[in-house]
């Protein structure tokens, strides 16, 4: 099909004149005419009625139609032309994100890897914040995009979701519930809890999860880093419920078990937190196509 003659046709549809749509294209009204015939004997059907006392193009029932389909194959060819072109050129530019340690030292480092390995003309900023500094940073325009957990809509930002991590019980090997398999939550009722600080937004996932299921447990110390809740439980001073993703290592090492929790099953959504109305660089879509 001839996307010249579909560019002339969308345009009639716009100025419903063929001497506009000619003097737009820098042509004769006659070739817009000749272009827009050849159209509908490809297709077999009349799409623009002429003359019959009315001013202007007027579009048959196929015209209308026809119009729909041209739209988007103009548009996929463009896109089209776009990205091969972009083959050509490198990816560069400088693309800074912020992200929580939990996420960040764990489940982002493959996709980062991955992502420094096809761009390598990128230069990645990857700073490791609190939640809110996140939020707060990208208000602010100094990053280009946020991967948090427990991710929540605010004012001029959107929310990419990512996908969500299973929640575990982490033991120290030696833990007395380290014998069974499985865990309920209520046979964490009164131990010695270790948790994420008060303005985690996993804290609260993970204490609604247990008011749900009537467990009180007995907080002994709350911390703002993983990594710290993760040496604490090692050492005894308590159990925890964390992501999987994030004890893998721990767990091959046998400092630390892992047990799931039966029943209903906890997991930590996670997201990108990209600002609303900003269009993304070509950097920054890469990288989110890598994300996801």
């Amino acid at each position: 099909m001839d996307l010249d003659a579909l560019r002339l046709f969308v345009d009639l549809a716009e100025t419903r004149s063929f001497s506009k749509t000619a003097g737009k294209h820098f042509v004769s009204q006659s070739a817009v005419s000749q272009r827009v015939l050849s159209l509908e004997k490809e297709l077999g059907h009349r799409l623009v009625e002429r003359g019959k006392g009315r001013p202007g193009a007027h579009f048959t029932e196929a015209g209308e139609r026809t119009l729909s389909y041209a739209l988007e194959i103009l548009a996929r060819a463009d896109a089209l032309h776009r990205e091969l072109a972009d083959l050509g050129r490198e990816i560069g530019g400088t693309l800074k994100v912020a992200t929580v340690y939990s996420i960040g030292l764990h489940a982002l480092t493959p996709a980062v890897t991955t992502f420094l390995r096809q761009y390598p003309m990128v230069n990645l900023h990857l700073e490791y914040l609190r939640t809110d500094k996140i939020y707060e940073a990208l208000q602010a325009g100094t990053i280009d995009c946020g991967i948090v957990a427990c991710p929540r809509e605010r004012a001029g930002i959107s929310i990419l979701p990512l996908p969500s991590e299973n929640m575990v019980v982490a033991l120290p090997p030696d833990h007395v519930l380290a014998q069974k398999d499985t865990l309920a939550a209520t046979e964490l009722q009164g131990l010695a809890f270790v948790a994420f600080a008060q303005d985690i937004p996993t804290r609260d996932l993970i204490d609604t999860f247990l008011a749900k299921h009537g467990v009180t447990v007995r907080i002994t110390q709350a911390f703002d880093n993983i990594e710290t809740i993760k040496r604490v439980v090692e050492i005894g001073l308590g159990v925890s419920i964390l992501p999987e993703p994030t004890i893998e290592r721990e767990v091959r090492d046998g400092t630390l078990i892992t047990r799931p929790l039966t029943g209903e099953e906890l997991t930590r959504p996670t997201g990108v937190l990209l600002p609303k109305g900003r269009t993304p660089t070509r950097a920054l879509e890469r990288f989110l196509a890598v994300l996801t």
